[in-house]
């Protein structure tokens, strides 16, 4: 087996699990080390033992190698595969299922942590059909967002990479752009012009007045590179940047909006945000809105947690056909330009 996919596979199914990140990063960083050199001076190092002494390869890392380049697989790859053969959820099942892509994704361009080819490899082993590559807009400056420049170079790599990849997956370009203060968007519409999907997000000043985070928000769905609008309340219920209350603005215009302007809502699936709560996901419903049920994966194992938001969809009774990235990829594309 080789011994940098299976380094890959392990930080793979130890993101899935939600374990933490230095442990994922070790193993991803050693799989890097080790698919820079030659297999056959990786495989001479782990038989006797100078691999050990290399910066970045521990112990455990260390007996992976040794047993793949043995060709076998390594025994903490093969417990993971058997312990995460269970699915993250045992609700929503059969709409998990009929999910074919995700609208929502970041890689190291911006946020994310992984290179853009590690994040299409796991979508394509999950079986995706697609997947948006939607790095941030250049106002989030905390998160590496990409200016024209920058986002017209990633551009290129996704091409690059469509071009020499087959098997019915298609790596799509986007952006999460910042819905700004005064409701445009953080991006020229030139370059919008070119992406296959925008998802618009508020990222700032989450506690404004219900008011002005409305018009905000209607600034922002109503710009016509809007596709989806993004985590719309902005809340946290979990996880290690503790919890944030949900903004606060009129839902009913919002999603009016949202239905008018063929703007779908996001149904973020990351378990910290749970957005949006069930609440709105029934008012969306009655206003008669599309949803896109979204990872908003920031690493490769995360893009299972489609899981987490088809099991909200299947609760809040949201019809497989208004999911749109449950739509093959022609229709999708067909629908995204608005035309």
């Amino acid at each position: 087996m080789d011994a940098a996919a299976a380094l890959n596979e392990i930080a793979f199914w130890l993101e899935r699990g939600r374990a933490a990140t230095f442990k994922v990063q070790a193993f991803r960083k050693a799989a890097g080390i080790i698919a820079g050199l030659d297999p056959a001076e990786v495989a001479a190092r782990a038989r006797d033992g100078r691999l050990k002494s290399m910066k970045g390869i521990g112990d455990r890392t260390y007996q992976v190698v040794r047993q793949a380049v043995d060709g076998e697989v390594p025994e903490y790859l093969a417990d993971l595969r058997e312990r995460s053969a269970e699915p993250l959820t045992t609700e929503g099942g059969g709409l998990y299922a009929a999910l074919r892509g995700d609208l929502h994704s970041h890689s190291d361009w911006s946020d994310g942590g992984s290179p853009i080819p590690l994040m299409a490899d796991a979508a394509r082993l999950l079986g995706r059909e697609y997947l948006a590559l939607t790095d941030h807009s250049p106002n989030l400056t905390v998160a590496n967002g990409l200016s024209a420049e920058r986002l017209t170079e990633q551009l290129d790599v996704v091409a690059d990479l469509n071009g020499s990849t087959a098997n019915g997956f298609r790596l799509l370009t986007g952006i999460e752009v910042d819905i700004l203060e005064s409701g445009e968007l953080d991006q020229s519409p030139e370059m919008l012009d070119r992406l296959d999907i925008v998802v618009s997000s508020v990222h700032s000043k989450l506690r404004s007045a219900r008011d002005t985070m409305t018009e905000r928000m209607l600034g922002g769905i109503r710009d016509p590179h809007t596709n989806v609008l993004g985590h719309c309340t902005g809340r946290l219920v979990e996880g290690s940047r503790g919890t944030r209350p949900q903004s606060e603005f009129d839902a009913e215009k919002v999603f009016a909006a949202c239905a008018e302007h063929n703007v779908a809502v996001e149904i973020n699936s990351r378990p910290e945000r749970q957005d949006p709560p069930d609440s709105l996901i029934q008012l969306a419903l009655e206003a008669g809105c599309l949803f896109s049920i979204d990872s908003d994966a920031h690493a490769p194992g995360q893009l299972d947690f489609l899981q987490y938001g088809a099991a909200r969809a299947a609760k809040n009774n949201v019809p497989a056909e208004r999911i749109i990235t449950t739509w093959p990829l022609d229709r999708l594309l067909e629908w995204a330009k608005k035309s």
